[in-house]
């Protein structure tokens, strides 16, 4: 049995629909921490059970006799994340599982000013140590974060963010693609070369394919750190958001998430989903 966690969140239900298209839906259990939004999936003979990175003990009784275990990492950061994660990792090493795999990161150092990336590398020391094969998926930065941060340029015709430097977008539909072969798969052992879409695009990059989408100019703008976060808080977000956000940029300008590899295209035997593809569908909602 295929255990995929976080079932619920968006790469998550991605890979176990894909999963479902692949598989008997018998070989495939979800860990999810609300079972009632997972309902439809078990109407159609997924396995669902509660699981919470917070508790062992339902995390034993989520991978029962799992083959395979996906960890799919928690949307917290530093000592709170890294405990989830190893929690997870020993659960799965426990439940007997033959491989675990983890959705990691390109940028995974403990150095880097961008707070997840210290917890990857950190959770990925945890699965070295864990006795039991793994695959670490070392995915781009999600494409979907890169409409998080331009949507309000497409109203005001400015993009005014940090300085930045050159970003591997990555979507979730081609990571999700990926994740499969992997848990279905010989096919990536260990921590992965960087997962990447086909090309680093910088903020500057963004305004001009906006631009060319929308036929209207958008400016891009280069704003101080601090005014950036003075910015972010005025608008209602939480610190520890504004500081995550800073931290991206600071990080992205010391290239942690460039440049884009040829290691996803070649392993989904396909061309990535470039960048502008993203940004297209985003202009055209918002139209």
């Amino acid at each position: 049995m295929i255990i995929v966690t976080g079932a619920n969140g968006r790469l998550g239900r991605m890979v176990t629909e894909r999963l479902l298209a692949c598989l008997p839906a018998e070989e495939i259990g979800v860990s999810v921490r609300d079972v009632e939004r997972a309902r439809d999936l078990g109407a159609r003979g997924v396995r669902v059970r509660e699981g919470d990175f917070t508790d062992p003990e339902r995390l034993a009784h989520a991978f029962e006799g799992a083959s395979r275990v996906l960890i799919v990492s928690t949307d917290s950061t530093g000592e709170t994340a890294v405990r989830h994660h190893r929690t997870a990792v020993e659960a799965a090493a426990a439940a007997g599982a033959e491989r675990v795999l983890y959705t990691s990161h390109m940028g995974s150092s403990p150095s880097s000013p961008f707070p997840p990336m210290p917890d990857h590398a950190a959770t990925e020391e945890a699965l070295q140590r864990s006795g039991v094969p793994f695959t670490s998926l070392r995915n781009g930065f999600y494409a979907a974060s890169a409409v998080m941060l331009v949507g309000a340029a497409l109203e005001t015709g400015v993009l005014a963010v940090p300085e930045d430097g050159p970003v591997a977008w990555t979507t979730h539909a081609d990571l999700a693609d990926a994740a499969v072969l992997a848990l279905t798969g010989e096919v990536l052992d260990g921590l992965t070369p960087p997962l990447t879409g086909p090309e680093a695009i910088d903020m500057a990059g963004i305004a001009e394919i906006l631009t060319r989408l929308t036929g209207r100019p958008i400016r891009r703008v280069v704003v101080s750190d601090a005014d950036y976060r003075a910015q972010l808080l005025s608008h209602g977000v939480p610190e520890h958001a504004a500081d995550l956000l800073v931290g991206l940029f600071a990080a992205s300008r010391q290239g942690e998430f460039a440049p884009a590899g040829p290691a996803l295209a070649e392993l989904l035997g396909r061309p990535t989903t470039p960048l502008a593809d993203v940004l297209e569908e985003m202009a055209a909602r918002t139209a």
